[in-house]
């Protein structure tokens, strides 16, 4: 009989490439990774992992268990999950990713209000950008992913519970001083000459798309994915950019201001979770809470 346990072994092995950095993920000991994969390889009838020097690569077989144990996995915790919040989510877990202007912006409230109504509940967060956070959901390393997107990309989730939360307009950042500074609006056009300061790689490429569609390519010279970091560089005078309002929302722009950008640019912003997770009720309860605080 195949283990749990061993499955989460041999899938820190296939994502690591050794035992002892899988034992170092996992926390326990190399022999202890070593025994398990051959505990595995026994229920298995049938070899996982070839070695070959310092190298380790999965055989057909090993390939074909890791690509099922993510869902089998995202299934064991989801059962987990139910059944420790049978009373009345007085138990349970949420392990939510989300991208750094969500994590500023709804999080925070959405956090601090379920655990006021459900103070056993256990929450964690990390961040990462789509992508990633997706593919981090999908591989069952958290139970909510927050994430955007700017136009619906079929197929792109359509094996994910998807919870719309709003949509975040880009407006437009410019030096304090700047010719642009004290107009209601602006067509991105009017900026084509300027030196860009751009945000993360999604959002960067928007930003030339959009550019690109109104007749230019813009002159990036600073990138980062820092919001912060982009707004200081404009405040200093070093350029423009276009942010998602959410990234103002808890930053306060010295030495810039915002002024709208035409045409109009949403994102998408959305939680995510599998549909095995979403009748969880913890989960279940976070996500209803990052609507409430989408909504405020």
């Amino acid at each position: 009989m195949i283990e749990a346990r061993h499955l989460r072994v041999l899938r820190a092995v296939a994502t690591t490439g050794s035992f002892s950095a899988a034992a170092r993920e996992l926390g326990c000991t190399q022999p202890a990774v070593s025994q398990q994969m051959k505990a595995l390889e026994n229920s298995a009838g049938t070899p996982l992992l070839i070695r070959t020097g310092r190298e380790m690569r999965l055989t057909q077989a090993g390939e074909a268990l890791v690509r099922h144990a993510s869902g089998i996995l995202a299934g064991l915790t989801a059962a987990e999950e139910e059944v420790a919040a049978i009373a009345g989510l007085r138990a349970g877990r949420v392990r939510l990713v989300s991208f750094p202007s969500g994590s500023s912006s709804l999080v925070p409230g959405a956090l601090a209000a379920l655990r006021a109504a459900h103070p056993g509940t256990q929450v964690s967060l990390v961040e990462a950008e789509p992508p990633r956070s997706v593919e981090m959901l999908r591989d069952g390393d958290c139970d909510i992913a927050l994430a955007f997107r700017y136009g619906a990309t079929g197929g792109e989730w359509d094996d994910l519970v998807v919870r719309p939360l709003l949509r975040d307009r880009l407006v437009g950042l410019v030096p304090e001083g700047h010719r642009l500074a004290g107009t209601d609006s602006v067509g991105i056009g009017e900026l084509a000459d300027e030196s860009w300061i751009a945000g993360c790689p999604r959002c960067r490429r928007q930003l030339v798309e959009v550019c690109e569609d109104s007749g230019f390519t813009p002159r990036i010279d600073f990138a980062t994915d820092d919001y912060p970091a982009v707004i200081g560089l404009v405040g200093a005078g070093l350029g423009v950019a276009v942010l998602p309002e959410l990234a103002l929302e808890s930053v306060r722009p010295k030495g810039a201001r915002t002024v709208a950008v035409e045409p109009a640019v949403e994102r998408e912003i959305v939680a995510l979770t599998l549909p095995d997770l979403a009748r969880v009720p913890t989960v279940a309860a976070t996500l209803d809470q990052l609507s409430l605080a989408a909504a405020r």
